[in-house]
């Protein structure tokens, strides 16, 4: 199949999904074109049925904003029809499934159908798209595409819950591409962090309030009295200084290092004992599934689609939102030297089930089978 896939080309994790979807789909022999206003950030190798086109943005000064999604649409229209495509996945909704519709309508006023096919991944339900000023378009552009996807049950459920949706919505997970997150051998980075043999707890988010880096914190520092720990935090956002600030309130600063963005985040998680996602909302956990491939068991909320993947006592523990004490108890539990073995044995077999050779025929089945009602409608 010849494939369009418009995403955000950022570390957030629908661009990752995305980019990391189309390789999959290119190494098994699909031919991808994504289509975005920046190469994506994953989309770091070369391969035959790999291409790139860039979405120009022209500004004019009778615009305060250049009008992105008018760009994105008239892109999609050129690709279709010079690349030949048989189906366009688009991932968030906002802007590119409505883009999707415009560009839909196009093709098909010159005899072109193209499938689109629109994956939810998060905010664009649970945050963005509830706002009043986009929750009418959304509606539309996800009843208008011809397949729609979640990458969990609980944001489905959530999705029918606030907007009026007739679509059917199928639901498949995030995953993990297990050559590249495996534990590494990184002995000499771990006692370099722990010379004493410190357990060692780990964080990575984009450090927006609704991950609750405050809660990962405030944890380690409950954690910290009754056991000697490091804390590696990865990330970087809008609540970093004030978190900055909070360690030296707590006095916690020579026990935790904020290492800031890192692309090769596997190389951290390698020497972790427990990852802690404590988030007030997270519609699968994708960082907290890169953890438990390399071999970490999982410390989270009760957030969102985050029990789906964390099975509670066994690759780790669910507890309620901002229950500092229960983390605490739970956290202590898990890197007790008598039972951190089991957890991180469990934390990868779970992480097994989520490998991108599980999930990529369950997209390839999903777009047959919509290119198929498609066609059928013609």
């Amino acid at each position: 199949m010849k494939i369009g896939i418009v995403c955000y080309p950022t570390f957030g994790g629908s661009g990752v999904v995305a980019t990391e979807l189309g390789k999959g789909l290119a190494k098994i022999g699909h031919e991808i074109h994504f289509i975005t206003y920046r190469q994506p950030t994953r989309l770091d190798f070369f391969s035959e049925n790999l291409y790139y086109h860039e979405v120009d943005i022209k500004s004019y000064p009778l615009f305060e904003h250049a009008p992105y999604e008018l760009a994105l649409a008239s892109k999609m229209v050129s690709v279709v029809k010079y690349e030949n495509l048989d189906l366009l996945h688009v991932h968030y909704a906002i802007p590119h499934a409505s883009a999707a519709y415009m560009a839909k309508q196009i093709l098909k006023e010159q005899g072109i159908q193209i499938p689109v096919v629109t994956t939810l991944h998060g905010t664009d339900i649970t945050l963005v798209g509830k706002d009043p000023s986009y929750e009418p378009v959304v509606t539309f552009s996800i009843n208008q595409s011809d397949g729609v996807t979640a990458v969990s049950e609980d944001l489905k459920k959530e999705t029918y819950s606030h907007f009026n949706i007739k679509r059917d919505i199928e639901v498949i997970p995030n995953f993990i591409d297990l050559d590249r997150f495996k534990k590494q051998k990184k002995e000499h980075f771990k006692l370099a962090i722990c010379p004493n043999g410190e357990k060692l707890m780990v964080h990575t988010s984009n450090f927006r309030k609704v991950k609750r880096v405050e809660d990962v914190i405030r944890v380690f520092y409950e954690v910290r009295k009754e056991i000697p720990a490091k804390l590696l935090l990865v990330g970087d956002g809008p609540e970093r200084d004030k978190m900055e600030r909070l360690c030296r309130d707590l006095g916690t600063c020579d026990d935790i290092r904020f290492l800031g963005k890192l692309d090769a985040v596997e190389e951290v998680l390698s020497v972790a004992d427990l990852f802690v996602m404590p988030s007030e909302k997270e519609s699968f956990g994708l960082a907290a599934l890169e953890a438990m491939a390399c071999e970490v068991p999982i410390l989270t909320s009760d957030a969102g689609g985050i029990p789906e993947l964390n099975i509670n006592g066994k690759t780790g523990f669910v507890c309620k939102v901002g229950d500092i004490m229960d983390m605490k108890e739970k956290a202590l539990i898990i890197l007790n030297d008598n039972n951190l073995p089991t957890f991180k044995e469990n934390a990868l077999a779970r992480a097994k089930e989520f490998d991108i050779s599980e999930i990529l025929p369950l997209y390839v089945n999903y777009y047959q089978k919509t290119i198929e009602n498609c066609l059928a409608k013609v």
